[in-house]
């Protein structure tokens, strides 16, 4: 059976021999791969604690009469550092039962090769993976664990499909047979789905795509009739707002909208606050993914003269969630209160800009909001839409 100290001294090299140029065929001369046992085993060199001395150098012993490694100690059998054998790797990666990286990349291309033309974002990320592994780099979200990878893949192939709300639970169990996997393999799949999709906010990437935690609804007031199977509401005759749940949303026969626009707000909050007699407001929900979307252009069909607003954050996630809200819906919204000008009245209440707020303002900068961006970036301030008096 091996010993701790062979395997840490083992695995260690490989570490340094996977990571090489000449794992990739790619290095012109002989390359050693070495390890100073010290910096391995901090208390090699304490003389109070000859166990750990004892220990490791039984393991070098070991290592070197089976030729894994080949070391050499001064008088005093002390070892300086170690180098591998790169003659014997299949007997080295037989006896820490490690699987070699070339194995483990081969089942990792297989995957990729698999799902690859799933979808948009699987195409963008097997193929930023492909080159990664050809020179030698980390592979994205993927922690030598191939079931889990695969069950990745998997989840983000199934998440594009979603047309319906659908709960996050009765996805796993539709998908995965089992209720707790996708919560599993999920923050990978957000994050691998922002970074080679199209999203505006990492933290609505699921709910953009349908899977909600619980039941969640559209919130409308002010200047419109809505129908549901029949029935009309005057929403100018309510005290306050009316709640629809998102499964009842295809219900809707008709939005009349009796005012001059269309409003829709991101924060709930703001929605609260805001009074226009001339406006149909709209929150929904924070994320607006296919249901929603199809609610707002069945509106907008049947309203086709009503001007379309949108009031959010005026910071980077507030203009990515318009963008998006106009490629996804192919209504031309007109930013509300989104404007340099609000920015210098609320002056007080602006905080400053992270390093990530300026890099995915600076991508923006040349859009049709590239004033009030660059008047942001120039004066590192965003303004949340709370502060703002409606």
């Amino acid at each position: 059976m091996i010993g701790k100290y062979e395997r840490i001294i083992i695995n260690k090299l490989i570490d340094k021999y996977e990571k090489s140029k000449s794992f990739i065929g790619e290095n012109k001369v002989n390359q050693k791969f070495s390890v100073k046992i010290s910096a391995l085993f901090s208390k090699y060199n304490d003389h109070s604690n000859y166990e750990v001395f004892q220990g490791v150098n039984e393991a070098i012993d070991v290592l070197v009469r089976k030729s894994f490694i080949i070391a050499q100690s001064n008088t005093a059998h002390v070892y300086n550092n170690v180098v591998l054998n790169t003659d014997n790797l299949e007997a080295i990666y037989i006896y820490v039962d490690r699987v070699p990286k070339k194995d483990i990349n081969s089942a990792v291309i297989r995957l990729l090769d698999e799902y690859k033309e799933k979808n948009e974002v699987l195409k963008e990320y097997c193929l930023v993976q492909h080159e990664r592994i050809h020179q030698n780099k980390s592979i994205q979200f993927f922690s030598n664990d191939l079931k889990e990878f695969k069950n990745l893949l998997l989840a983000v192939d199934e998440l594009m499909k979603v047309q319906t709300e659908t709960f996050a639970r009765d996805f796993s169990v539709r998908v995965f047979k089992d209720s707790k996997v996708f919560e599993r393999v999920a923050p990978k799949a957000v994050n691998l789905i922002f970074e080679f999709g199209n999203y505006p906010d990492r933290d609505q990437v699921l709910g953009n795509l349908n899977i909600v935690k619980n039941p969640t609804y559209v919130n409308l007031k002010g200047a419109g009739y809505i129908t549901i199977n029949g029935q009309l509401i005057d929403l100018t005759r309510l005290s306050s707002d009316i709640g629809i749940s998102s499964a009842m949303l295809t219900d809707i026969d008709r939005v009349d909208v009796i005012g001059k626009a269309v409003i829709t707000i991101e924060n709930l909050t703001s929605f609260h606050s805001f009074s226009n007699e001339d406006m149909l407001a709209i929150y929904l929900g924070g994320y607006h993914n296919s249901v929603r979307r199809e609610f707002i252009k069945k509106i907008h069909h049947q309203n086709p003269k009503t001007v379309f607003y949108h009031f959010g954050d005026i910071d980077a996630g507030g203009f990515y969630i318009l963008e998006h809200l106009k490629n996804q819906t192919g209504i031309d919204f007109i930013p509300f209160k989104m404007d340099i000008e609000t920015i210098k009245t609320y002056a007080k209440y602006t905080k400053r800009l992270t390093e990530n707020d300026k890099n995915r303002l600076r991508r923006l900068a040349d859009s049709q909001y590239g004033t009030v961006i660059n008047y942001m970036l120039e004066n590192n301030c965003k303004l949340e839409q709370e502060a703002i008096n409606l």
